[in-house]
């Protein structure tokens, strides 16, 4: 099966490749200067901050974000959309960065943007065998967070492996991400759309690797 069938048509106000994958490498970019900056700056009052109200506007702004940027076809209302997720994903990322050292978190940096190189390349050669791990992925990842919540619940030590697999769950999700980008319409709003998963599958690897660099 060709998923590709299922996702090209014509539609209005369609860009070339080049410029499409270029909007969503500069979204993305986007993303991470705000992450950096609310890590750099923001830190000292978002760990003021109720940490239940800090968890509650987590979900919330990011499930709203989801929501908007997926139901939206305007390129600017999807972007705030986005921008909804990267906001509480930023405060999170300012609480899981305290007392990290800077030549860790660089280190995670590179090997992330390693990872996602490599996994991006692998989604543009084949991306049909990418789509066709979906299901598998989506299953997995419940899976996960299943089994994540009730490690926080119950108190659970989970193995050093653990973070390795979460890690290549989200590598998988990003050739996946990717390829499926590369089926979407060359859109302004379908560039942003794909960035909301992309953007969170790599901050989520980017975490483990920082989590596997620490217990080396």
């Amino acid at each position: 099966m060709n998923y590709r069938d299922n996702y090209r048509h014509n539609y209005y106000g369609e860009m070339s490749r080049s410029s499409y994958n270029l909007l969503i490498g500069g979204v993305l970019l986007w993303g991470f200067v705000i992450n950096a900056l609310m890590v750099k700056y923001a830190t000292p009052h978002i760990l003021g901050l109720n940490p239940l109200g800090l968890i509650i506007g987590y979900f919330a702004l990011s499930i709203i974000g989801m929501i908007i940027s997926a139901k939206s076809d305007s390129a600017i209302v999807s972007f705030i959309g986005y921008n909804l997720v990267v906001v509480p994903v930023g405060a999170v990322l300012s609480v899981a960065l305290v007392g990290t050292s800077s030549v860790s978190i660089m280190h995670a940096v590179i090997a992330t943007g390693a990872v996602v190189a490599i996994m991006t390349i692998l989604g543009s050669l084949f991306p049909n065998f990418f789509m066709s791990m979906g299901r598998a992925l989506f299953i997995t990842l419940t899976v996960v967070v299943v089994v994540e919540l009730l490690s926080m619940l119950f108190g659970w030590h989970m193995p050093s492996f653990w973070d390795w697999l979460v890690a290549l769950l989200f590598s998988g999700y990003i050739a996946y991400d990717w390829a499926e980008a590369q089926y979407r319409p060359c859109t302004a709003d379908d560039a942003v759309d794909a960035c909301v998963g992309l953007y969170l599958d790599i901050v989520n690897l980017f975490l483990r690797i920082l989590s596997i660099s620490d217990d080396d």
